[in-house]
């Protein structure tokens, strides 16, 4: 039977381990190169032993450290702003502070920078932890909300995203339908990502509701970033032998800063020769020339909800497992609209809540 966590010492976890104190203490404190074998050693050897680092453990004898987590992947986007502002609104309301950090999952030489050892709760953005992190989380029962991403299918773990696959299908077919577009060049987001998958399902049920026979060709990846899409847009209209294309859905508006650039520069006329369209209505969109035909997420209820669902948590009440925020077609100039169209509401009705992830 594993000693409880005040009793074990980060002696009792290296002679575990069958490594130095050295060691564990490099892998505590984030200091010191470690290979994948013993990290993971590591964690599995505490999870075991229920270690709790001593500072952490001090903070946490009031059963409180009343600060939340938010963890991200990254943080280098437009899209945060807003995301961020409905979840600080929430924190500042309950007396709460706000913890973020960045953590890239697939590195995992070194464990998650916030967690159980420093928080009360965790926000986790999109693929910010692995399944197997989440698992881990969810089997010591720690309050976690899940934004932009749903549980790993054998855990049930609150989440808060925002419906993709349907208003995606509506737009596309706006650039068949209303504009004659037929060569849809799609601005892929990072693998791994729910939103990107779901995008693409609806990218690509509209071009066969149409008529339209998918071309892998007019697949780019830009990773819902402008510096990344501007480059794989380039390199494409540098390539002497990519196929023509009419139309760019860019996943997301960030992505459309880098693609109207590469376009620009190559004389390409938005939206005469080719339409441009984003996903996610940030505060520049309407600013850009042309403006953009986006789709409207409602991102800072996304996060203010997410926070909702988090102190629910934490005063023992149990929130509904997925909350399917419904999206919006806006109709500017870069698609080949007059600048001033009207919105057009969304359906959350098409997108399931059960994800078949894409890894699978």
């Amino acid at each position: 039977m594993p000693k409880k966590s005040q009793s074990v010492t980060i002696r009792d976890v290296a002679k575990e381990a069958g490594v130095s104190v050295a060691t564990v203490s490099r892998y505590l404190n984030q200091n010191g190169p470690i290979s994948e074998e013993v990290s993971q050693r590591l964690k599995k050897v505490m999870g075991k032993m229920r270690y709790v680092p001593h500072a952490a453990a001090r903070q946490l004898a009031s059963q409180k450290t009343h600060v939340v987590g938010l963890l991200l992947s990254t943080l280098h986007n437009d899209f945060f702003v807003p995301l961020l502002n409905g979840i600080e609104a929430v924190i500042r309301k309950n007396n709460y502070n706000l913890l973020i950090a960045t953590y890239h999952a697939k590195s995992r030489h070194l464990p998650p920078p916030i967690g159980p050892h420093n928080t009360d709760g965790l926000l986790v953005f999109s693929d910010g932890l692995s399944d197997d992190d989440l698992i881990a989380l969810n089997e010591r029962k720690f309050p976690m909300v899940l934004v932009h991403r749903t549980p790993p299918a054998e855990v049930k773990i609150p989440s808060v995203t925002v419906e993709n696959k349907r208003v995606t299908f509506e737009l596309i077919e706006h650039l068949i339908k209303a504009h004659g577009r037929t060569r849809i060049l799609f601005m892929r987001g990072p693998a791994q990502q729910e939103d990107s998958y779901w995008r693409e399902m609806g990218y690509k049920a509209a071009l066969m509701a149409n008529g339209i026979e998918f071309d892998e060709s007019l697949i780019l990846c830009g990773d819902f970033e402008r510096d990344v899409s501007y480059h794989a847009l380039l390199n494409f209209l540098n390539n002497e032998s990519s196929p023509n294309f009419d139309a760019v859905f860019c996943g997301d508006d960030d992505a459309a800063i880098g693609v109207l650039r590469a376009l620009h520069e190559k004389k390409i006329r938005v939206p005469e020769e080719v339409s441009v369209v984003g996903f996610d209505n940030l505060g520049f969109s309407p600013f850009l020339t042309p403006s953009l035909t986006t789709v409207g997420a409602p991102t800072e209820d996304v996060g203010r909800i997410a926070a909702e669902k988090l102190f629910s948590i934490f005063e023992q009440q149990f929130p509904e497992e997925l909350t399917l925020l419904p999206t919006e077609l806006i109709f500017r100039h870069s698609c080949g609209c007059n600048q001033n169209s009207d919105y057009i509401k969304g359906d959350v009705q098409d997108q399931i809540s059960t994800l078949p992830h894409p890894s699978s």
